[in-house]
């Protein structure tokens, strides 16, 4: 990673935190946690809004996006495809769309960091116009595999040409004479969906994707809000998704609610620190996102949904968060692809849940920013939690109230397992280190400035 987040102010120590100067960062045990926490826009809604506006014919609004590092590099990556977007003076940013199929020859190769969506929905933004765009990205990026959205790419007719596995670099050459494809997926993704759907756009006739799951609809719902034919129906337990290609998207307005993965983390932290009462406001409680919130409930919790209202086609709320006595719990493998992101902090939880907590189907966490379940099970172990790790999960012994910590946890260049083991160190009677903040900024920039200001002890750490 190359990019400093902000200076990150400690409003206990009366210091600043600053992750440029150092790497590491020092969660200690925090009184009660107490205020509103504005979360950044969604990051899955703020790619895919800079994606379908440089799609549209005319100039789009966004207001509410994502400033991340992950999110930025989509927008510089759109931007050497020839489009033009700015940020606007009084807040928001404005898109002049090229119009479907109107994208141009990137005259250097595009680097999207660590970001995974980014480079799978450009990849297939990309796939079906006759262009040649070579991808890459740093090296956790490098190491993640390619493969399962390249395939139903080069059934439109492009070809990939990328390292062993199907990880970056990657050079994708675009179809000049697409044609439309249905296609099954295996393992549950959103991403490889929606990589389908967007190289669907300039294919045409109709393009089908096929899950036995389903999994998060931004990408459907967006396409709608554009003005393009999209189509989803449940039948014999598949559910079907239907897009006519080569339409004409019109120019929107939209507002980017805030990000339920994000959201997560000030979440669980206020669950579980003694005497805590926050609001989280303007959240995406989309149905296939919320399936963190449903397990926490199970578990005992206390988060209401409150004001809520449609947005750009997006369901949003208040989330009203008070400290709860956990118990364990058992998850459905077939909820998986609804909470995929949010479980290294719901694994925080249960750690802090009276009972043993089992969760299965979760091998696709082993090809995430890092090896998920490893990485989760190693710091949790240095934290003083029992755990057994499986192929696809974990089982981890809760002892119904704080944990020992004063671990010291290596992130491997993963923002959600860096988040995680701060809001650990909120709660357990030592305080916990991670080795390197920077990646936060990739989602949740300004991360450890809010939960400093709720009442959290985050500061520089002294790892090596």
């Amino acid at each position: 990673m190359d990019t400093c987040p902000r200076v990150l102010k400690n409003s206990t120590f009366g210091n600043h935190v600053n992750t440029c100067m150092t790497k590491s960062l020092t969660s200690h045990s925090a009184s009660a946690l107490k205020g509103h926490a504005p979360v950044p826009g969604d990051k899955s809604i703020s790619h895919r809004a800079l994606m379908l506006a440089s799609c549209a014919v005319g100039e789009s609004r966004i207001s509410g996006l994502l400033e991340s590092e992950d999110v930025m590099r989509t927008r510089d990556a759109l931007s050497a495809l020839g489009v033009t977007i700015r940020r606007r003076e009084s807040g928001g940013w404005t898109v002049d769309g090229v119009g479907v199929g109107g994208l141009q020859t990137p005259q250097l190769p595009l680097d999207l960091g660590n970001s995974g969506t980014g480079v799978r929905l450009l990849m297939g933004l990309t796939a079906t116009t006759p262009l040649t765009v070579t991808f890459y990205g740093d090296a956790s990026l490098s190491r993640r595999p390619m493969g399962r959205a390249i395939e139903p790419l080069e059934k439109f007719g492009a070809h990939a040409d990328a390292r062993h596995g199907g990880r970056l670099p990657l050079t994708l050459k675009g179809s000049g004479a697409p044609v439309p494809i249905r296609y099954r997926t295996g393992v549950p993704s959103a991403q490889v969906k929606s990589a389908i759907l967007l190289a669907g756009l300039n294919a045409p006739g109709t393009t089908i994707v096929e899950e036995q799951i389903p999994t998060r609809d931004h990408t459907e719902r967006m396409l709608r809000l554009f003005g393009a034919d999209v189509a989803a129906e449940h039948r014999d337990g598949v559910h079907r998704i239907s897009l006519q290609g080569q339409p004409e998207l019109s120019p929107v307005h939209l507002q980017v609610p805030g990000d339920p993965s994000s959201a997560a983390f000030p979440a669980v932290a206020a669950l579980l620190v003694p005497g805590s009462e926050i609001v989280i406001e303007r959240i995406c409680v989309n149905p296939r996102r919320t399936g963190l919130y449903q397990v926490l409930a199970d578990m005992g919790s206390d988060i209401r949904f409150v004001n809520k209202t449609v947005v750009s086609g997006e369901t949003v709320a208040d989330l009203k968060v008070k400290a709860a006595a956990l118990k364990a719990v058992e998850t459905d493998p077939a909820t998986a692809a609804s909470m995929i992101d949010e479980f290294p902090i719901l694994f925080i939880a249960a750690s802090m849940a009276e009972g043993k907590s089992i969760f299965r189907g979760l091998a696709e966490l082993r090809v995430k920013e890092s090896d998920r379940l490893r990485v989760m099970a190693e710091g949790l172990k240095a934290n003083g939690v029992k755990l057994e790790e499986f192929e696809d999960g974990i089982a981890i012994e809760g002892c119904g109230g704080p944990p020992h910590g004063g671990g010291e946890v290596k992130t491997h260049l993963d923002h959600r397992i860096a988040m995680a083991f701060l809001v650990l160190g909120m709660a357990a009677e030592k305080p916990v280190s991670i080795d390197d903040g920077r990646p936060i900024a990739t989602s949740f920039p300004g991360f450890a400035d809010l939960m400093n200001r709720l009442g959290a002890r985050i500061e520089r750490g002294d790892m090596p």
